[in-house]
């Protein structure tokens, strides 16, 4: 089994509380990232639901997936702003915004700290 933690570009990120073996030395402050999908988006995503084979809409699987990259490397690099080298404690939130459910918000929160 693998570890529980993924450790990017020297920067650990856990939905974990503690990193077994590491010991957090100092505890920087909460960090975030959000992105979010505007309608233009889903319209192009519409367009292409052909690609839906067995349930699985991977157009839309793809575009949830970049969001959620994006958000996580926000989060990141506001941990690295604030000097530090993990974010532990991470949560990732979908939320549906504006008149009729038009856009997607993808976000991430943390607590940056350096171990």
């Amino acid at each position: 089994m693998g570890s529980p933690w993924q450790n990017t570009a020297n920067m650990i990120v856990t939905t974990t509380a503690t990193l077994e073996g590491r010991p957090v030395k100092d505890y920087l402050g909460i960090v975030t990232g959000e992105v979010i999908v505007g309608a233009n988006l889903f319209r192009d995503l519409f367009a292409s639901v052909r690609d839906i084979v067995g349930g699985r809409a991977g157009s839309y699987e793809d575009v949830l997936s970049r969001a959620r990259t994006e958000a996580l490397a926000e989060m990141e690099e506001a941990a690295r702003k604030l000097g530090g080298n993990a974010v532990i404690g991470v949560d990732i939130d979908y939320e549906v915004l504006g008149q009729n459910g038009s856009m997607l918000m993808v976000s991430a929160s943390g607590t940056a700290v350096r171990v």
